[in-house]
């Protein structure tokens, strides 16, 4: 099985994280997209997070109508702050029957040389890399790098801390949100 691992806080999920996974899903050679639920980015501050369950019965109800998406709560148990390199080789020795694919945003591509043993994540490891608008140049060393694909999906750009935002300000973005995510939301009084 080919795994692709969609990392994100998912604070909330949202519609555009759903049409990267799926498009990632449905077009490449991916068997499944596991959304790999983050209890702590080293780069975000952990105050503003929803707590672990509430961000995973998110992911639940988004991904509900999507056979080849799941959630998954592996970082859960694992060491925080969570380091990609650690929870993939978590899941190597969990499931060696399994190849996993980290996909990121070219936003995170921009600042894999920054990342813990990114050079490790490079040699055991295919990355696959969805287009995002965003500031900065990617290093010349992942340019054409053999591990590195670009996968040709739609540019989407909905962000979890705009929605937060304008639900804290009382308006509609409904649209944004998978539908029983939103009910989730809006049932729980979250980000008000």
């Amino acid at each position: 099985m080919k795994i692709g691992l969609f990392f994100g806080t998912f604070n909330p999920i949202h519609i555009g994280h759903l049409i990267i996974a799926n498009h990632i899903a449905e077009y490449g050679d991916l068997d499944k997209v596991w959304l790999v639920i983050t209890p702590h980015n080293p780069f975000k501050k952990k105050s503003s997070l929803l707590n672990d369950h509430h961000r995973h019965q998110l992911v639940i109800e988004a991904v509900e109508d999507y056979p080849k998406l799941e959630p998954s709560t592996i970082e859960f148990n694992l060491p925080q702050p969570n380091y990609t390199v650690n929870t993939l080789v978590h899941l190597q020795e969990k499931y060696p029957e399994y190849t996993f694919c980290p996909i990121m945003g070219e936003d995170n591509l921009k600042s894999l040389h920054k990342w813990k043993n990114h050079e490790v994540i490079l040699q055991n490891h295919e990355i696959l890399v969805y287009p995002r608008i965003s500031e900065g140049t990617v290093k010349h060393q992942f340019k054409g790098h053999i591990k590195i694909q670009v996968v040709n999906a739609p540019v989407v750009e909905i962000s979890s801390t705009f929605i937060r935002k304008a639900i804290a300000e009382g308006k509609n973005c409904k649209p944004l949100l998978p539908e029983r995510v939103w009910k989730y939301i809006d049932e729980m009084q979250f980000y008000r």
